[in-house]
């Protein structure tokens, strides 16, 4: 457990409400295109405060040998790794850390800041971290799921991540759907919140307009209890056209909505700039079956939480 003695933790980080925010015309945009940007959901301010609890998280984390975990984005390359898959796939209700190729040497050692490691934190500060717990049950996400007719919707995992300076590792094209699928498809969609400036020489998303009304072409399954690895892919991605991809680049405090089906990539941050992110999962649950083969499964500690309160 992260410990949460700090003044930002007795802060109450107040994300205020606005019917507004989201409007018919964006809401079609977003069911027309897959992704919708919109700028200005955060107050900078607020924004400061979720990077300074996160700041402290990192200060204070004691990672277990066996869990100093390089976080590949080569999907396939990270299943190689028996003791750092049993790290991803058991974090669900749990915060926990990954971090990007190259930080540790030989004996196991930082070869670089510890607050420049890491690729990524999760996936249950939603839960776990009260600060972003508000921030994920904010009166304003609630308003933007209810503006898209989401019903019952719950949320799957949330992750800070990092996008270090220099060494952010790029995210090939990919869409969420192959991680978290659901029966239907169409019923999970990421809130990407920029709690920095995000460029296009830090790592911007890239979406292809349009690409979620395409269905999906590959899933990663759990294998059955016993086999290694413990979880494979199965189909293959598709190659996509790169002139397809548009940027979408968002001030501090911007949201971007990413529909689970549509295609999306990041750049390696090569800029002396880094580009955090808070980024949480929402799923419809009313008339949805969540695969049982899904890596992210609900605990008996962490049943999905419903938005709505």
């Amino acid at each position: 457990m992260v410990p949460r003695e700090s003044l930002a933790e007795d802060c109450i980080l107040y994300v205020g409400n606005s019917m507004d925010m989201l409007t018919e015309e964006d809401a079609k945009k977003y069911q027309e295109e897959g992704y919708l940007v919109l700028q200005g959901f955060l107050d900078p301010e607020e924004c400061d405060v979720l990077r300074e609890r996160m700041s402290e998280i990192v200060e204070r984390m004691d990672v277990p040998e066996h869990c100093r975990t390089q976080f590949s984005t080569n999907q396939e390359e990270q299943l190689k790794n028996q003791g750092s898959t049993d790290y991803f796939i058991t974090s669900g209700d749990k915060v926990r850390f990954f971090f990007e190729k190259g930080v540790f040497d030989k004996k196991g050692d930082f070869t670089v800041a510890r607050e420049c490691s890491l690729n990524k934190i999760g996936h249950a500060l939603h839960a776990n971290e009260p600060l972003y717990k508000n921030v994920t049950h904010s009166q304003k996400v609630q308003n933007v799921a209810k503006k898209l007719g989401l019903m019952c919707p719950v949320i799957l995992q949330s992750m800070y991540i990092f996008k270090q300076p220099g060494i952010g590792g790029e995210v090939t094209p990919h869409q969420d759907a192959t991680f978290l699928y659901t029966e239907p498809l169409g019923k999970v969609m990421g809130l990407w919140i920029a709690l920095e400036d995000v460029t296009l020489q830090n790592g911007c998303l890239w979406f292809i307009p349009g690409s979620h009304k395409n269905g999906i072409t590959r899933r990663m399954v759990r294998t059955p209890k016993g086999s290694f690895p413990l979880i494979d892919f199965v189909g293959r991605e598709q190659n996509y056209d790169d002139k397809l991809f548009i940027p979408a680049p968002v001030k501090k405090g911007g949201l971007v909505l990413i529909h689970g089906e549509v295609v999306h990539r990041s750049a390696q941050n090569l800029s002396d700039h880094s580009r955090h992110v808070y980024t949480f999962h929402l799923m419809e649950s009313q008339d949805t079956q969540w695969s049982p083969e899904n890596w992210l499964q609900p605990t008996q500690d962490l049943p999905f939480p419903p938005l709505y309160t």
